[in-house]
């Protein structure tokens, strides 16, 4: 289920933003801000859990 949240962005990435849907390739904002999250999510947690992987590694050491 979709949740609605309130998010205040600046105007600049606003103009950006309906460019890339201008452009077609999103349909909408709110699949662009939500393909956005998810990547976000994605790169950060492979990252945190890379680290914690590396450090597990060396403790067996």
């Amino acid at each position: 289920m979709l949740r609605v949240i309130t998010v205040k962005v600046p105007k600049a990435y606003l103009e950006e933003l309906n460019r890339l849907i201008e452009a077609g390739l999103f349909p909408s904002r709110s699949e662009a801000i939500r393909i956005a999250i998810r990547d976000l999510l994605q790169r950060e947690l492979w990252t945190i859990r890379g680290a914690k992987s590396r450090e597990l590694r060396l403790e067996e050491v």
